[in-house]
Formats: C-alpha cells, sequence, structure tokens
C-alpha cells in the first residue's frame, strides 16, 4: 500500500462511517471491507460498525489506529470499531451521527440487511450522503431494488453487470446519482506466487498431502452453501480423473477448502462416500481449519487451479486470490466472475448494455488466457418474496471435467506461465484488482461525491396517482 497517495492530515480528512462486517474477522465482506481502510486512510477517517452474529465485543468502542499505523506506516490514522450484533438499527446510526458526526455513510454487502437504514434515507440524507459498494449476482435486472439504489448518493459497482443493473433499474434518475465501476481488490504482496523451494511452501505441501507425489492438485475455496455448486465440482472431477490412467488418477488431487458439513450447503462426506466410495487413487482432501492470508496464499501455491461453479456469483473473491497467487481459473461464466476472466471484442474488455447484459450465453468466446470458461447450459429463474426473481445460471459437470482436462493437459510450467499472465494483468491499470488501486478509486470517487453532493430536498412531491411500472428494461433472449 501507498500510504503518502492522496495523503490528507487528520485534521483535513474526511470522516467515513462504514457499515459492514467487523474489519478485523476473514468474512469476504471483512477482507475487502479491510483492504478499503488500509488503501485510504491516509485520506479518510474511518468508524467502522462492525457485524458479526453475536458479536463478543458488542457495546465496546475500540480505537484501531495504532494497529493501522503499524500495518500502514502511517503515524496519523483515525480508525474505530463499533462492534454490533447483525449491522445495527436506526437507533444505534442516529447516535453515532450525533457522536461521531460523518461526512458520508458507506455501505457494504445485499441491500435487504439495510432496509431499517434505507427506510431513514429521508432524515440522513438532508444532512449526510450514502455512499453504497453493491453487487448484484444475476439478471433479470432486479427492478424491486430500485429504492434501495434511489436511497443513495453514490453507487460503487463491484461488477461491469452490477453497473449496468444499477443503471437499468434507475433509469432517468441514474443521472442524479454517481456510478463508478470499482472491482474488489486484493493485497498483492499477501497473495503473490512463491518459489517451489521456499522452506515453508515445502512443508505446507508435505503437510498437506503427505508423503503422495501430487502432480496437478485442483482447489476450491469458498463457503460449503448451495450455490457454490460443490458436488457439481466433484462430479466433474471425478468425470475427469476417469478419463486418465490408474498412475495418472493416483498422482492427482482436489483440496477443498470450506465446512464439511453445513446447514446452508450439503454434507460433503456423503457426497465424497456417493461418488468415489473407498478409492483413494481420487485423492479428495479437505481443508477446514481457519487460515490467515499467509496461510491461504500457501494452499494456492500448493495447487494448481482454482475451480468455482457457482450459479449465481456477485464477484467470486477466491478468483481473484487464484490469479494474484498466479494460477489458472475455471469458473462458470456468471455474474462477476465474467469480469476476472476478461472477455473481449478484438481485444477491447467487454462492457454490458441493455442489448447485451451477460455474456452467460457465450456470445463472446475470447477471454485471458488464464481463463478456462464453463458456460451454463440452463437458465433457471427463481425466487423468493424478498427476490422475487433472479436467474440460476447451472452449467454441466461434464464442461467443467472438459476444462479440468484441458488444464491438467498443459502441463506444471504451462499452466504457471498462463497463470502469470493473469496476475500481471490484475496488476495492471486496467483491471486493477488490488487493494491499492481499489483505494485509490475509492479516493477519487468520493472525493467527487464531497465536491458535487448536495442535501436532499426536505419534501418530495409524489404522484400518487401514477403507476410505475417494473418491467426489466433490457433483452431477456439475446
Amino acid at each position: 500500500m501507498n500510504s503518502s497517495f492522496a495523503y490528507l492530515p487528520q485534521n483535513e480528512r474526511k470522516k467515513i462511517l462504514l457499515i459492514c462486517d467487523d474489519i478485523r474477522v476473514h468474512s469476504g465482506v471483512a477482507t475487502i471491507a479491510r483492504e478499503l481502510v488500509l488503501n485510504t486512510v491516509q485520506h479518510f477517517n474511518w468508524v467502522n460498525v462492525g457485524g458479526a452474529i453475536n458479536h463478543p465485543d458488542q457495546g465496546k468502542r475500540l480505537d484501531l489506529s495504532a494497529d493501522t499505523n503499524t500495518n500502514t506506516g502511517l503515524t496519523d490514522s483515525s480508525v474505530v470499531l463499533y462492534p454490533t450484533h447483525g449491522y445495527g438499527d436506526a437507533r444505534l446510526i442516529r447516535q453515532l451521527i450525533n457522536m461521531e458526526k460523518p461526512d458520508a455513510i458507506f455501505l457494504i454487502t445485499d441491500p435487504r440487511y439495510f432496509t431499517w437504514l434505507f427506510q431513514i434515507e429521508n432524515e440522513i440524507r438532508k444532512k449526510t450522503p450514502i455512499v453504497y459498494l453493491n453487487i448484484w449476482d444475476d439478471y433479470p435486472a432486479p427492478m424491486y431494488n430500485r429504492a434501495y439504489y434511489e436511497s443513495c448518493d453514490a453507487l460503487l459497482a463491484i461488477s461491469k453487470q452490477t453497473k449496468n443493473i444499477n443503471e437499468l433499474v434507475l433509469g432517468d434518475k441514474a443521472k442524479n446519482k454517481i456510478i463508478e465501476y470499482i472491482p474488489h481488490g486484493l493485497n498483492q504482496d499477501i497473495f503473490k506466487p512463491l518459489d517451489p523451494e521456499t522452506p515453508e511452501l515445502k512443508a505446507f505441501k508435505k503437510h498437506l498431502f503427505g508423503n503422495k507425489q501430487i502432480d496437478f492438485a485442483l482447489f476450491f475455496n469458498s463457503r460449503n452453501i448451495r450455490r457454490k455448486q460443490i458436488p457439481d465440482a466433484l462430479f466433474a472431477y471425478k468425470i475427469f480423473i476417469d478419463s486418465l490412467t490408474e498412475e495418472q488418477a493416483k498422482r492427482c488431487a482436489f483440496v477443498l477448502h470450506t465446512q464439511v458439513v453445513d446447514d446452508n450447503g450439503t454434507d460433503l462426506a456423503a457426497v465424497k462416500e456417493m461418488l468415489f466410495g473407498d478409492d483413494e487413487k481420487y485423492n479428495i482432501i479437505f481443508s477446514d481449519k481457519v487460515l490467515d492470508p499467509a496461510g491461504m496464499n500457501l494452499l494456492y501455491n500448493s495447487t494448481d487451479c482454482q475451480i468455482l461453479l457457482t450459479n449465481n456469483e456477485g464477484w467470486g473473491l477466491s478468483l481473484t486470490e487464484a490469479i494474484l497467487a498466479g494460477n489458472p481459473i475455471i469458473a462458470n461464466v456468471t455474474g462477476g466472475m465474467q469480469d476476472q476472466m476478461r472477455f473481449s471484442i478484438n481485444g477491447k474488455w467487454i462492457d454490458f448494455s441493455a442489448d447485451f447484459p451477460s455474456n452467460h450465453i457465450g456470445t463472446v468466446k475470447e477471454h485471458g488466457e488464464w481463463a478456462f470458461p464453463v458456460y451454463p447450459t440452463n437458465r433457471s429463474i427463481q425466487g423468493s418474496p424478498a427476490t422475487p426473481y433472479i436467474w440460476d445460471d447451472r452449467c454441466n459437470a461434464e464442461d467443467a471435467a472438459e476444462q479440468i482436462k484441458a488444464v491438467y493437459s498443459l502441463g506444471k510450467e504451462e499452466r504457471k506461465s498462463l497463470g502469470l499472465k493473469g496476475r500481471e494483468w490484475a496488476l495492471s491499470d486496467e483491471a486493477g484488482f488490488t487493494g491499492e488501486k481499489m483505494g485509490a478509486r475509492v479516493i477519487k470517487t468520493l472525493d467527487n461525491l464531497f465536491d458535487t453532493w448536495k442535501p436532499r430536498e426536505k419534501y418530495e412531491l409524489i404522484n400518487a396517482n401514477q403507476v410505475e411500472k417494473k418491467v426489466v428494461p433490457h433483452k431477456l433472449v439475446y
């Protein structure tokens, strides 16, 4: 991180009230929020309403400034944490606005967690703008999110698909918002390729694989929840292994860093038994212990390729980690995972529109050399009362198996060469999947917001006789 970039003395900085996961924990939201704070703390002062389930520190006020100074090299950072159960409520936010007097409120994660805050946006935005680092997993464009988007002054879209969705859902009202594409960024000095002869890496691989000689290791890293389609990834691996000779198969492995059993997902031990029985040639390895980022980088460097077949995925942070570690990726073509595969037309990275909202049906086949896409073969409209419709983009295990075989057939040197091309692109200004570049984009966008923001009017006249149509403003077949 470059702590000298856009530096301001502490007393000249705007203060941001950040409502999301506790930035000290290891969730995906917390990881991004932490990178965001560490890479902008020289320009903004931060107050984190840090959520967790039954947070043990609820009710405390913790000053994280000293630790932040150590991590950034600064001497005058200001980072305060208010741990809370969930993400707080209207009473807490009103109290913190009075106590901390923030210049902006910054939200991260699903809008349904902040319904209570959007209900008081008229009160808040008369004095304080609301910024939302947002994402949406899939189309059809969620017209049911319009009120949430309208309640924000700046929408920072994590994926190109999300930016298009923000603009489509808002329609004419988009012109009154700041809408910017700001993809996730991680610390490239933590997630990085390691020399295979590094003693720590050799010891880690010895512990992971025992005395087995593994020439190719597939890797899955994410939560055990239904939409991650882990059983499909296991099935695809079985199809791949069954296409090899016995000796080749014994030198392959599939490492899954996830909970083996989760009520939000399935019993992976039972899936393993059903698919593989007691046959040890398949080398299925579960890794369910929490690792710090450096430990996770050892896992990426112990494996050869990351696979993620999620049926709808806003971004897919494990793909970013894998790319930064210099590994190729196999991914279902949906949501923000498309960004990380860099689909392009005549070399130009694609954008989305009402006529071309997604590449999930394979309209564009040109992509980054590090990416091995699996195109969905079925789109099913699912829903719930809170989210009435969203596509499930499901791919075939057989197609995924073909891509596993394609990566395997490259050989170790070619795999690493393609993976390093992915890392080079991820570090570039075009992609900018680093914490430093994400921070620079946020600084630029928020400075623009503070320069142009106008408080919300006290009153808004609404024609109650006018019925607002919610037909999706984009093609459904394209």
